[in-house]
């Protein structure tokens, strides 16, 4: 913690590189990913402060849209798409998840009944051929693609979609390697970027 902690300490310590971040916002992105300390979305893209509006849910989930009970996952996509006009979304997932590994394996979540609940808006058991595959790569990949279908229910989403305002990206980050693979649709196959 003590590095983390230090690093703070200077970090306002050059207000010249941080006074227009105090005018507002304006970023282009939405990047949706999982909340796992290996995934960093300004590391992983090079983006600096104002540049990325981040949605980080365990597995990379996008709950199913629910008006009458909004989450704050769809508050935040509703923001990012209405009023910050954010013209692209990425959904990042990632190897090795833990969440999507738990339900690929179909391990017992007993112990932690609220990701167990939590795992239940996956959109489905990811797709695996190798349950064994560490990665959980095409779990995660096929899992990826069903979020970014999910976020074509919201209705913020789907207008700007119609509107041809918006785009959608299915991203697939490797921890292990650092390479970033997005789908394709001509292919239907995720390459590298």
């Amino acid at each position: 913690m003590q590095p983390l902690i230090d690093n703070a300490r200077t970090f306002g310590q050059r207000p010249e590189e941080f006074a227009r971040l105090a005018e507002g916002q304006s970023p282009d992105v939405l990047f949706i990913t999982c909340s796992d300390s290996r995934v960093v979305p300004a590391l992983i893209t090079g983006a600096r402060p104002g540049q990325l509006f981040e949605l980080r849910t365990a597995g990379n989930i996008v709950p199913p849209y629910a008006g009458e009970h909004p989450t704050s996952e769809a508050a935040t996509i509703e923001y990012a798409v209405e009023v910050l006009g954010i013209q692209d979304i990425v959904v990042c997932g990632h190897s090795h998840c833990g969440a999507i590994g738990a339900l690929v394996r179909g391990d017992d979540l007993t112990a932690v009944p609220a990701v167990r609940e939590w795992l239940t808006h996956a959109a489905g058991e990811p797709v695996c051929s190798d349950t064994g595959d560490p990665t959980v790569a095409e779990a995660v990949q096929n899992h990826v693609l069903a979020q970014v279908l999910r976020l074509r229910s919201y209705p913020c989403v789907e207008k700007r979609l119609t509107d041809g305002q918006l785009r959608l990206h299915a991203w697939y980050y490797e921890v292990h390697t650092g390479t970033v693979h997005a789908h394709r649709a001509e292919s239907d196959a995720f390459e590298t970027l």
